[in-house]
């Protein structure tokens, strides 16, 4: 474990410099450019404002804009759209650089850490947009964004580990990733990104709870809508889940990783 540490050290500029890559190519001919990369939750935030902003602003009392829906749904869709970006091309990112594996020799576990470098580098952008749309809406959180950073590595440790298991494990059974693209529809409807837990029946919070994006988006949603701390006892299990998803995505990525190379 610590030679691969060691490996992926040393190939840090590397790494940094797959990020640019990847960044700037998929701007390169584009007129908008990185705005590509905010429109479509920002599409989906107007999507479900035009729909449900009227029913469910109703559920948000003790926030003080008239657009408390949208606000809503951003404050919770930021944190839901950096843990979906990371796990679902985590599935696929030995498959899809099976070639680069093949012809050069560099650390495997490189390739999730691009990933994770692209997806901050498209997160941070969101988060600056997002704060210049609350800026129009009259809303401004200040006061609770020291906890962002936390709530930000707990998504990436999550990601990351759900993201690296599956991803080692896709690489023998290529079922998985066209399986978890499904799964991941329906995570992101039992996650109240959309919703409030408190229109959910009561018999079903625990139900709920047992997702780990819960406690962590209604960690966002507390920060950046509610302009508070978040809950830490909610953020007990999302914490424990990820530190066991990330020692068992470590575990089978160690064994299966001199056997990838073969079976791409």
């Amino acid at each position: 474990m610590k030679d691969m540490i060691l490996a992926v050290w040393a190939y840090r500029y590397f790494i940094i410099s797959s990020i640019k890559t990847e960044f700037k190519s998929r701007f390169v001919r584009s007129k908008l450019g990185a705005i590509w990369m905010i429109l479509h939750p920002l599409a989906q935030v107007l999507v479900y404002a035009l729909i449900l902003s009227q029913i469910m602003t109703a559920k948000l009392p003790g926030v003080a804009t008239q657009y408390a829906y949208p606000v809503y749904i951003l404050s919770g869709i930021i944190g839901w759209t950096l843990f979906a970006e990371i796990l679902g091309k985590s599935l696929n990112v030995f498959i899809s650089n099976g070639n680069l594996l093949k012809k050069m020799s560099f650390p495997k576990l490189a390739l999730p850490l691009i990933t994770i470098g692209t997806a901050l580098v498209n997160f941070t952008i969101f988060l600056v947009v997002m704060f210049v749309v609350f800026g129009f809406l009259g809303h401004l959180p200040i006061h609770a964004l020291q906890w962002l950073p936390l709530l930000t590595l707990l998504t990436l440790m999550l990601a990351i580990g759900i993201g690296l298991f599956l991803g080692t494990l896709n690489v023998f059974i290529r079922d998985i990733g066209q399986f978890m693209e499904v799964v991941l529809n329906f995570w992101f409807w039992l996650t109240p990104v959309v919703y409030m837990v408190s229109i959910v029946p009561e018999k079903y919070h625990e139900l709920f709870m047992l997702n780990p994006m819960t406690g962590i988006v209604m960690g966002f949603q507390n920060v950046l809508l509610y302009d508070k701390s978040p809950d830490l006892s909610i953020l007990i299990y999302p914490t424990l889940f990820a530190l066991v998803s990330m020692s068992f995505a470590m575990v089978m990525f160690y064994k299966a990783r001199e056997e990838m190379a073969d079976v791409l």
